[in-house]
């Protein structure tokens, strides 16, 4: 976020009320299809996008019936093929709440953008075609291999709330004995994972049963629909009680034309909260400032917290420049040159320990060196083994050497500076995106 553009509200206690959701899963299990049902049945589509959605030519419906798929489904090429490829974000609110929807793809290709969209999100609806998956005579369930890698990555990420989205129940009739098969064995998947907050619910995005209106022909489904689901989601920022992580954005001067000296240093609240006349270290130098002032488009402030953008200014004059992070003097972050961290490959091309890549990490970016691949991540069996080399989709744990040292935190303990990318030094392509482990 540009630190010159401060839309955080003063309080961001008013955005309590949104939630930020994904849909994942596998190819045409119905993510498209589904948030265009939300929309649709919510009263979050204009007229003109009605119209123009009717009158697609890409439109994969029979008779007058509207392709809700099409509302995210933007791109040319996703309407000529009939799958999702980028993230689409779509904004809309009931009386209840406001959210943020973002649409994934499926395909296995794109899972880096799937990891894009989650990186932000509270919760994730994962979809289960029930047409789709293979039905054991033993009475179990084999799971499709996106809905087991979509499920890892939510759980790498921490997203806080699981939702079992098994769709398409029209296509078995609304069979009761087929969902609930469906679910022990997502259960029994989700608990190697670790996962435990998980909801599970029968819909049909197409139809829209159990969407947002209640089905009769879910009659033996006692729970919410999927909106009144996702309107008691309780999403609880740990970010505000954690300690303070002010990325230095940019620095700013004054004009030139005034006697009075202004050096201020401009960026978001990652984590935690400030006042003036607080303690901070500036890391990793280590020198420690008090914050003077906290400065905003609407004038001085004496605090502020996390998701604010702000401009602090320091009683000290100090070194401090872009890359640099101002913490809390009480719980520093801690300075690494080296660290182990998960990782996703995003690339297309595999790994190579000999080639040269850029860490971005915050607001700073430093030459790292891959020294080791400590384990590579099996997603159908979730155990780990050694493996040579990383490719397209894989899930592994590395360790790092870097340049310049990082103030960082545990990806468990804080989000923002416990993530990073690695950055190919030559065609400054993004190939990993990655959460710090501290202990590992």
């Amino acid at each position: 976020m540009n630190a010159l553009d401060n839309t955080q509200p003063a309080n961001p206690d008013a955005l309590s009320g949104l939630l930020r959701f994904i849909t994942a899963g596998s190819v045409d299990d119905g993510k498209s299809t589904l948030i265009g049902r939300l929309l649709f049945d919510s009263k979050g589509i204009f007229a003109d996008q009605l119209d123009a959605m009717s009158r697609s030519k890409h439109k994969r419906t029979v008779g007058d019936a509207v392709d809700l798929s099409l509302l995210t489904d933007g791109l040319e090429a996703e309407r000529e093929q009939g799958i999702t490829i980028d993230v689409a974000y779509r904004y809309f609110a009931t009386p209840k709440r406001k959210f943020i929807i973002a649409d994934t793809p499926g395909h296995e290709q794109y899972t880096r953008n799937m990891v894009t969209g989650a990186s932000t999100a509270d919760a994730v609806i994962i979809l289960i075609d029930v047409s789709k998956v293979k039905l054991r005579e033993d009475g179990g369930v084999d799971l499709l291999i996106q809905t087991k890698r979509h499920s890892t990555i939510a759980h790498l990420l921490q997203i806080e709330h699981i939702v079992v989205a098994v769709n398409k129940m029209d296509l078995i009739d609304y069979d009761q004995a087929i969902y609930e098969r469906i679910v022990k064995a997502y259960r029994e998947f989700a608990a190697s994972l670790g996962l435990k907050d998980i909801t599970p619910i029968p819909l049909s995005a197409l139809s829209g049963d159990n969407v947002v209106s209640a089905s009769e022909k879910l009659g033996w489904y006692q729970g919410p629909t999927l909106i009144e689901l996702l309107e008691s989601l309780s999403v609880y920022d740990e970010s505000h009680h954690a300690p303070f992580r002010f990325p230095v954005q940019l620095v700013a001067r004054h004009n030139g034309h005034e006697a009075k000296d202004f050096r201020g240093y401009m960026g978001r609240i990652e984590a935690g909260k400030v006042s003036v006349g607080d303690k901070l270290v500036v890391q990793p130098s280590g020198q420690s400032a008090t914050v003077k002032d906290i400065v905003t488009l609407e004038g001085s402030h004496q605090s502020a917290v996390v998701g604010q953008s702000v401009t602090l200014l320091l009683n000290e004059h100090l070194d401090v420049s872009r890359g640099d992070l101002l913490a809390g003097a009480d719980r520093p972050a801690t300075l690494l040159k080296s660290l182990n961290a998960d990782v996703c490959w995003m690339s297309d091309e595999p790994l190579d320990q000999r080639r040269k890549y850029w860490i971005k990490h915050g607001t700073k970016q430093t030459a790292a060196k891959i020294t080791a691949i400590e384990s590579l991540l099996d997603i159908n069996t979730q155990q780990r083994h050694g493996a040579d080399g990383l490719k397209l989709n894989d899930i592994a744990r590395i360790s790092l050497s870097v340049q310049q040292p990082l103030a960082a935190d545990a990806y468990a303990d804080i989000r923002a500076t416990g993530a990073f990318i690695l950055i190919d030094e030559v065609t400054h392509q993004t190939v990993a995106a990655g959460m710090i482990r501290l202990g590992a």
